[in-house]
C-alpha cells in the first residue's frame, strides 16, 4: 500500500531551506536590475528617435517571443561560444533581468503614458529641471499607478527562478530534484517545494507591500 512519508524530506529541510534564501536572493537582484532595464527600455519606447524605438521594441518582441529556458541557454551555453563564459548564478540573474525587463517595461511605459501633459508642463512653469521633471513628475507618479500590476509581475519573475535548476543553480526547485533522486519520494518532495513557494510569495508581497507604504506614501493618503 503506498502512502507519504515525508521523514526523508523533513530530515533534509536545511537544504531545502538554503535553496529557498538563494531563490529569494537571485529573484530580489533580478526585480531590482529588471526594474532598472524596464524603466530604460520603457522611456526608449517613447522616444521620438525611430532607431532608438526600433532597438526597445526589437528586445521586447524577442524575449517575449521565446521561452525563457532557451534564453537561459543562449547565456549559458551560447556565449562561450564568442568568448564570454559565465558562471550558472550570474548567468541565471542576467537571463532573468532580461527577462523580466521586457514584461515590466510595458507595464511602466503604459504608467508613463497616463501621466497628464499639463502637470509636465506645471513642473517646467516652476523652473524644475528636466532630471526632476522626470523623477518627480513622470517616473514617480507612473511607478505608483502601476505598482501592483509590477508586483504581479514579479511574482512571476520569482516562480521563473525554477528554471535556472537546469543550469545547476543550487535554488529551491533544484535542492528539490536532488533531494527526490536520492529519496525517491516524488509526491513528498513537490508537495513541500510547493508550500514554500507559496510561503516566499507570500513573503514577496506582503515586503512589497510595505516598500509601497514607504516609497509611495501618497497613494495612501486619505481626504
Amino acid at each position: 500500500m503506498n502512502y507519504l512519508d515525508f521523514g526523508g524530506v523533513f530530515s533534509r529541510m536545511d537544504l531545502l531551506i538554503s535553496g529557498a534564501i538563494l531563490t529569494m536572493q537571485i529573484s530580489l537582484v533580478a526585480m531590482f536590475l529588471a526594474l532598472l532595464v524596464a524603466t530604460l527600455v520603457a522611456v526608449m519606447q517613447l522616444s521620438a528617435f525611430r532607431p532608438v524605438r526600433f532597438v526597445a521594441l526589437a528586445y521586447i518582441e524577442v524575449i517575449r517571443n521565446t521561452p525563457f529556458i532557451v534564453q537561459l541557454f543562449v547565456i549559458y551555453f551560447g556565449l562561450p561560444a564568442i568568448g564570454l563564459s559565465l558562471e550558472p548564478l550570474p548567468s541565471a540573474i542576467l537571463a532573468m533581468t532580461f527577462y523580466g525587463g521586457a514584461y515590466t517595461s510595458e507595464i511602466i511605459r503604459a504608467g508613463i503614458q497616463n501621466i497628464d501633459r499639463g502637470q509636465i508642463e506645471a513642473g517646467r512653469s516652476l523652473g524644475m529641471s528636466t532630471l526632476d521633471i522626470f523623477r518627480y513628475v513622470i517616473i514617480k507618479p507612473a511607478l505608483a499607478a502601476v505598482f501592483p500590476s509590477m508586483v504581479s509581475q514579479f511574482i512571476l519573475l520569482l516562480l521563473s527562478s525554477s528554471v535556472v535548476s537546469a543550469i545547476s543553480v543550487p535554488e529551491l526547485t533544484g535542492i528539490g530534484n536532488d533531494i527526490q533522486g536520492i529519496t525517491l519520494r516524488n509526491m513528498e518532495v513537490y508537495l513541500v517545494i510547493a508550500a514554500m513557494y507559496v510561503a516566499l510569495v507570500a513573503m514577496l508581497k506582503g515586503g512589497l507591500t510595505l516598500l509601497e507604504r514607504k516609497i509611495f506614501p501618497f497613494k495612501f493618503l486619505r481626504g
